[in-house]
């Protein structure tokens, strides 16, 4: 009778221990992860200024690391948080008055219908419709509240990350259960994907923003800012895009009788948003990188369910995350097949 080698059975029985161990801390600290993900994601995003500002101004490491969280923070999250904030708190009001919404809505409604003899939407329709956005709505609020806390977090993380950089990447690239030439590919692949996907979609909304604020501001367009922030936060979504910005706009200025008005967003935002988008998509793809529209898609869905506003950018990296590991036991693990011989 043959019997398992001792070896063997520790090596089991210690990876099972293993695993035991960190499906508890998983569980338990579960809350970490997207703040995890957000501190990584500025890490490498500022690790580059930070080994700039120690050679060449000769600044110490904690000093540099602290003026770049500072500087980070003016720069790229309190603009997000203002813009976010913004809709947050147009969210929030519509939540807590959501039967005026829905009396808006049906007057709105009832306003096209009338001015121009065209069937949109019944009671039904509509009720079903704000209930829904409603539901989802406190969803996304819910966890953007969370979302100050995973800032805090991973702003926490960052510090360790940042000081002990030359440490930590040693030691996660050495312990890497992986060839050496898969090692690079992974370290070359996980920078790419946070430099498309942390840099280049919020980029993609900012300069959409902008061209759309032009418009609003020529078209006397009352609380323009907020439909800056609408355009912004469309302008990172794939496929419909804008277009989620300047045909509401443009139904709402038409029922308020400003038929020049709403003829002149809906073609400023159909030929000039448009050509923006397209013309920023092509110098991204070249400068930065390109996210499949399909990743962008689901990630934002994904995104916002877990981390509410701040996941129109952690969604992604997430999704992207994962196609990576697939490509990566991909490479690691497949092997040729050798044709049999007839």
């Amino acid at each position: 009778m043959n019997k398992i080698p001792g070896v063997q059975i520790r090596q089991v029985l210690l990876l099972l221990l293993i695993a035991a161990i960190f499906g508890v801390l998983f569980w338990n600290l579960r809350f970490f992860i997207p703040a995890l993900l957000g501190a990584y994601a500025l890490y490498i995003l500022l690790r580059g200024p930070m080994f700039y500002i120690i050679t060449k101004w000769k600044w110490r490491k904690k000093a540099a690391v602290a003026a770049l969280l500072f500087v980070s923070f003016i720069l790229i999250l309190a603009p997000a948080y203002w813009i976010f904030g913004m809709l947050e708190k147009r969210l929030l009001a519509l939540l807590m008055n959501s039967d005026d919404l829905l009396q808006n809505a049906g007057d709105f409604a009832r306003q096209l219908e009338a001015r121009f003899g065209i069937a949109l939407l019944t009671p039904d329709n509509i009720q079903g419709l704000t209930d829904w956005g409603m539901r989802e709505a406190r969803g996304i609020v819910s966890a953007t509240v969370n979302g100050l806390g995973i800032l805090l977090a991973a702003y926490f993380i960052l510090w360790f990350m940042l000081t002990e950089s030359e440490r930590m990447e040693r030691s996660f690239f050495n312990w890497l259960p992986l060839k050496d030439e898969n090692v690079e590919y992974v370290r070359k692949q996980l920078n790419d994907m946070v430099w498309s996907n942390a840099l280049g979609i919020p980029m993609m909304g900012v300069v959409q923003g902008l061209a759309g604020l032009i418009a609003y501001w020529l078209a006397g367009v009352d609380d323009m800012w907020l439909w800056f922030a609408i355009t912004f936060v469309s302008g990172m979504l794939p496929v419909v895009g804008v277009a989620l910005a300047y045909v509401p706009l443009s139904l709402l200025l038409l029922a308020k009788g400003m038929e020049w008005e709403a003829l002149f967003i809906f073609l400023y935002g159909f030929i000039v948003v448009g050509s923006v988008d397209n013309l920023a998509r092509m110098w991204l793809l070249q400068k930065i990188g390109h996210v499949h529209p399909v990743i962008t898609l689901f990630g934002v869905i994904v995104g916002l369910k877990l981390f509410g506003f701040i996941g129109f950018i952690f969604g992604p990296i997430l999704i992207s995350m994962f196609i990576l590991l697939l490509r990566i036991y991909h490479k690691e693990f497949d092997q040729p097949v050798t044709p049999k011989s007839p």
